[in-house]
C-alpha cells in the first residue's frame, strides 16, 4: 500500500508528537515505554498499521492493554492518528511510531511489549525480495528479541503462498501453534472469529470472498 502524500500530515505529526512517536525518538524511549501511557499494562504492537483501524479497534475493546501501531508511511501514520484522535481524542492506551519495522529491537528492550501483530503485511512474492517479508528469519528475531519467552505473533492475511511461507518459516525458525491457534477461514468458524477486530483489508476481501487465514504462533 502506497498512499498519496498528504500536505496536511507532517504538520500534524509535529504538533501531535506526545501521539506519535518518530523513528529517532523511538530509538530513544527503549525500557521506557510505559511511561508514555497513563497505566502500566501489558504492550501489544501491529507492525505495518496502515490507516489504523484495527489497532484503534482494539485499543477501544481492550483498555486493559496498551497498544502501540508501528508504520513507515508518512502519510499513513497520519491518517490513522488523526482518524483515532478526531473520533476518541488521545486515548490513554494508544501510541504510534512513525518508523521501519525492521530491527523493533532498537525500540523495544527484552520482554518490553507482549505480543506483535503482523496484519495483510506486503507479501513481496518475487523470490529476490523473501528478506523483505515481515515473516522472513530475521524479522523473527527481532520479534523474538524484545517479546518474552513464549511470546505470540498473531499472523492475518488473505494471501494463501504468504501464509503457507509464513508456516513454514515459523516452524523452521522453532515457533509453534495449537489448533485452536489456527484457521484457514477466519470468518467461516464462530468461535474462532469471535472478538476478531477487522483491518481496512480485511473488510475488502472478505466482501470478494476470499478466506482470511490466521495463526498465533509461539516462540
Amino acid at each position: 500500500m502506497h498512499l498519496r502524500a498528504k500536505p496536511w500530515a507532517n504538520e500534524w505529526l509535529t504538533n501531535h508528537s506526545d501521539i506519535v512517536i518518530d523513528q529517532d525518538r523511538a530509538t530513544d524511549q527503549i525500557g521506557q515505554w510505559q511511561k508514555l501511557f497513563d497505566q502500566e499494562q501489558p504492550i501489544h504492537v501491529e507492525i505495518g498499521s496502515g490507516k489504523g483501524q484495527f489497532i484503534l479497534g482494539m485499543a477501544l475493546a481492550h483498555p486493559e492493554i496498551n497498544y502501540i501501531g508501528m508504520e513507515i508511511q508518512e502519510t499513513a501514520i497520519a491518517i490513522a492518528a488523526r482518524k483515532s484522535f478526531d473520533q476518541v481524542g488521545k486515548l490513554p492506551n494508544l501510541r504510534y511510531i512513525y518508523g521501519n519495522g525492521n530491527g523493533v529491537e532498537t525500540y523495544f528492550e527484552k520482554s518490553e511489549i507482549d505480543k506483535v501483530y503482523l496484519n495483510f503485511s506486503d507479501p513481496w512474492p518475487k523470490k529476490r525480495h523473501e528478506a523483505r517479508r515481515l515473516t522472513y528469519r530475521s524479522f523473527l528475531q527481532s520479534y523474538e528479541a524484545v517479546l518474552p519467552d513464549q511470546g505470540e505473533v498473531e499472523f492475518k492475511t488473505d494471501n494463501r503462498h504468504l501464509f503457507e511461507y509464513s508456516l513454514v518459516s515459523f516452524m523452521t525458525y522453532g515457533m509453534r501453534w495449537s489448533a485452536e491457534d489456527y484457521t484457514l477461514d477466519l470468518h467461516a468458524d464462530p468461535d474462532k472469529v469471535m472478538g476478531n477486530v477487522e483491518t481496512e483489508y480485511e473488510q475488502k476481501f472478505m466482501a470478494k470472498g476470499q478466506p482470511i487465514y490466521k495463526v498465533k504462533a509461539h516462540f
